[in-house]
């Protein structure tokens, strides 16, 4: 269960020494092919970083042979020499494994205004590419990890006799726009990039931009889907669809279960909406509702700060009719009080909020954690 689950593909996690720690973190995920087509999305953050420039201009001809990966530096506001930094990276990873310079993908995950240190980078590109392996999957996943505590892999195997596999990082500054997430995904599936991309857009809108860990979107925020055709099978487009949906939705929910500081999962799941993108607009409002998942950590089926964050929205509603159910108790419905609150079981680590607009037939579901003393902790300490 691995990045490099799919046939085709090697991978490497070495320690480069960007991280004080000594951790692995430097990550290389070579396509072997035979064919090499590929497809991204990124961050929606204006203030994007060096690494997410290089890789947007790399993929745009369909095309990507490795993507390198360091943890330890997000080589973001750095300058035109962060820039140089991402092209140096790019080309020790083209001489290394023999290909063009703009086939290589680069991601970075870290500190933002830090000089990414190629003294350390491009010895840890040449040890990388030195163990490159079919088994390297989860060296790579751990080289990619900031303060996640886990790697996150996920694989889907087809009966036709293909594999979609893949690896993420993710524990906070987690919101979409893309979701600090960083993705690859394989396949050894026969997919052009033009379909590749089609199928990533539509699976990364229903998994990665659907998670919303903390309300704020990162710089480096990337997914990249790469397919080395070995397998020889061309995949039915749907079951194709749902195999990348489905690996995407685990690595994402890997990614909330493993949020900074958490001690509640929350799936946000709203229904009888007029349409979906009022499903989600309502979900995610919950979602960032810091009043909201305070009283989750807590243990506080607190429904009236559900319906306050309903209230902010554009979503087509009457808030004289909305129902809120929390761990299968209705605590509220038609916009008064239902069941006791002291009723519901908030002790499991997993949390389902189901709100009925009580307008439509569409449906959506967003994910989010609650915020936690150790939550402010992590991310008050986190320059240190």
């Amino acid at each position: 269960m691995s990045v490099t689950a799919a046939a085709g593909f090697e991978a490497a996690g070495v320690a480069a020494g960007i991280k004080a720690n000594g951790h692995r973190d430097l990550a290389l995920v070579v396509n072997r092919g035979p064919r090499h087509e590929a497809a991204a999305v990124f961050t929606t953050n204006r203030c994007e970083a060096n690494p997410v420039r290089w890789s947007r201009a790399a993929v745009a001809d369909g095309r990507a042979d490795a993507v390198v990966l360091n943890s330890g530096c997000a080589n973001c506001y750095t300058g035109e020499q962060g820039y140089q930094a991402a092209r140096a990276t790019a080309q020790a990873v083209a001489d290394a494994i023999g290909c063009r310079v703009d086939d290589v993908a680069v991601c970075s995950t870290g500190i933002i205004g830090h000089q990414l240190p190629l003294d350390r980078v491009l010895p840890g590109v040449a040890a990388a590419a030195a163990e490159l392996d079919v088994g390297g999957g989860p060296r790579a996943a751990e080289a990619i990890m900031t303060t996640d505590t886990r790697v996150k892999q996920a694989e889907e195997r087809s009966p036709a006799g293909w594999t979609v596999g893949g690896m993420a990082k993710g524990a906070g500054m987690i919101a979409p726009g893309m979701a600090t997430m960083l993705v690859v995904i394989t396949t050894d599936a026969v997919v052009n990039a033009e379909a590749l991309h089609r199928h990533l857009v539509a699976a990364a809108d229903r998994t990665v931009n659907r998670l919303d860990v903390d309300g704020c979107m990162s710089t480096n925020d990337t997914v990249v889907l790469l397919s080395s055709g070995a397998s020889g099978v061309t995949p039915d487009p749907e079951e194709f669809r749902m195999a990348l949906t489905a690996v995407a939705d685990r690595l994402a929910a890997a990614i909330q279960d493993d949020a900074e500081g958490a001690s509640h999962t929350i799936d946000i799941e709203v229904v009888g909406a007029a349409s979906e993108p009022d499903a989600i607009e309502v979900a995610r409002a919950i979602g960032r509702s810091n009043l909201f998942k305070c009283a989750i950590a807590g243990g506080d089926p607190n429904w009236g700060r559900v319906l306050a964050a309903v209230g902010t929205t554009r979503a087509a509603f009457d808030p004289f009719d909305i129902d809120v159910t929390i761990n299968g108790t209705r605590i509220c419905h038609a916009g008064a009080p239902d069941a006791d609150p002291a009723t519901v079981d908030l002790a499991p680590r997993a949390t389902h909020v189901l709100v009925d607009l009580r307008t439509g037939d569409h449906t959506g579901m967003v994910r989010t954690t609650d915020l936690t003393h150790e939550y402010v902790d992590i991310n008050s300490e986190y320059e240190s």
